[in-house]
């Protein structure tokens, strides 16, 4: 579900309990095949504006475990899209689902650099109200300048992302 209207909005406590139903959901169909499921990008900092799509990490143990844990996806009815592009995360995407909020799912083995990154950003933002309204500023600022642009609107934050990404010592993929 390519984004067409790049809208922000201000956070809403709405996303932590959206985040809650997609993870049982989820978790009540996977079983013991993953370890979690980690509630990432900006709809899991509280105060972040961010645009109203819930970003999910499905942690397994390995890639050894990642067919298994496809065909329970493509059984719930999303499918592989591929790594787009990011090493260690694979993207599923699906139809309908209207009973849930927009959302990205995920499937980062433990170990992988981009499931560090998701985690490390998110924790970093939560604990650091100076970089999260920076960063939400140039969110809200990209959005209006590029609210038609998916491309634009994220190059246009990948500046402040990477800072923080160096700060903490993170590999840009």
């Amino acid at each position: 579900m390519r984004t067409k209207n790049v809208v922000v909005e201000p956070y809403n406590p709405k996303w932590k309990e959206e985040f809650e139903r997609l993870k049982i959901y989820l978790e009540s169909h996977m079983g013991d095949r993953i370890i979690g499921v980690e509630h990432v990008g900006s709809t899991s900092v509280e105060g972040l504006p961010a645009k109203p799509i819930i970003d999910l990490d499905i942690i397994i143990e390995g890639y050894d475990k990642f067919d298994e844990v496809k065909n329970v996806l493509e059984g719930m009815g999303y499918y592989h899209e591929g790594d787009l592009g990011i090493k260690g995360r694979e993207a599923f995407e699906y139809e309908g689902k209207e009973s849930y909020m927009t959302h990205h799912i995920y499937v980062c083995p433990k170990d992988s650099q981009a499931l560090q990154n998701h985690l490390a950003f998110r924790n970093h933002l939560r604990e650091n109200p100076d970089d999260r309204d920076r960063y939400g500023q140039v969110k809200v600022k990209a959005a209006f300048e590029y609210p038609k642009d998916i491309d634009g609107y994220m190059e246009a934050k990948s500046p402040v992302i990477a800072e923080i990404y160096e700060k903490l010592g993170l590999k840009v993929q």
